[in-house]
C-alpha cells in the first residue's frame, strides 16, 4: 500500500486517480505522518445504474400534513 502526502497528493490528484485505477491498488493520504484519506479503486461490478439500487425507499407525499394534531407550550 502507497502512502503519499496531502500536499503532493494535491499537485499530483488526477495522475493518482489514474494511477489507483489503472493497477487496482490503495493509496493513503497523510497529513503530518497521519492518515487521513484512503484512495482505493472501485469494484469492478460497480455500475452507476446498480450502485444504489434498492438502498432508497420511496414515500408517496412528503410534504402533506400527517393529520396528528400538535399541541405547542408557549
Amino acid at each position: 500500500m502507497k502512502t503519499i502526502a496531502a500536499g503532493e497528493f494535491k499537485a499530483k490528484c488526477l495522475a493518482l486517480l489514474d494511477e489507483v485505477n489503472r493497477a487496482h491498488e490503495t493509496i493513503i493520504v497523510t497529513k503530518r505522518g497521519i492518515p487521513v484519506a484512503q484512495l482505493t479503486p472501485v469494484l469492478k461490478e460497480y455500475t452507476q445504474e446498480t450502485s444504489l439500487r434498492g438502498s432508497v425507499l420511496r414515500e408517496k407525499d412528503i410534504v402533506d400534513p400527517v393529520g396528528d394534531t400538535w399541541e405547542v407550550d408557549q
